[in-house]
């Protein structure tokens, strides 16, 4: 097989991190979820433009995982960021996260989610992306809000642009 010039990879997450970006434009112009909807997102908290305070930043040092459901406050979305305000632990916070930074997204209403292989902050390397369906796991939505995301016990992590493309196929 030849080589992909075209890098459809990084074509395809850009793409559905489009996706991200258009339901959090939609939350942020009503101020509110619609329906049962609501959203964990993990990203890696010392990816380059995220800010966080130093309290949440030595709790997760790596990644952490966000639920923005009921209390939020504050959001804004640009091309290539969100800013929201969630509380953690009855602590008023502020947190302004590139989409670059974004490891998953997962609504558990509907049973959607994607996942993107970003390099960890002292990651030299770049990882080869590539794309897999696979389906969702049941335990996703026990997750709370102050949990930070960690591989499933016996799942590993494999190089590549992880994304699930379940919510996109037609239901039987």
């Amino acid at each position: 097989m030849g080589q992909d010039h075209i890098r459809y990879d990084i074509l395809a997450q850009d793409a559905l991190r489009g996706v991200i970006r258009k339901v959090l434009s939609e939350v942020a112009a009503t101020g509110r979820l619609p329906g049962e909807h609501h959203f964990f997102i993990t990203f890696l908290t010392g990816a380059p433009g995220v800010r966080i305070s130093q309290l949440l930043k030595s709790k997760y040092p790596e990644q952490m995982t966000i639920v923005i459901q009921h209390q939020f406050w504050e959001m804004k979305v640009t091309d290539s960021h969100f800013e929201i305000g969630l509380s953690f632990s009855d602590i008023p916070e502020k947190l302004f996260v590139p989409f670059n930074a974004i490891r998953g997204f997962y609504d558990p209403s509907v049973n959607f989610e994607l996942e993107f292989d970003v390099p960890l902050a002292d990651s030299d390397e770049l990882p080869e992306a590539e794309i897999t369906a696979y389906p969702v796991a049941a335990e996703k939505a026990e997750k709370t809000e102050d949990a930070a995301a960690k591989p499933a016990d016996g799942e590993e992590k494999k190089p590549g642009s992880v994304v699930s493309l379940d919510a996109f196929r037609k239901k039987q």
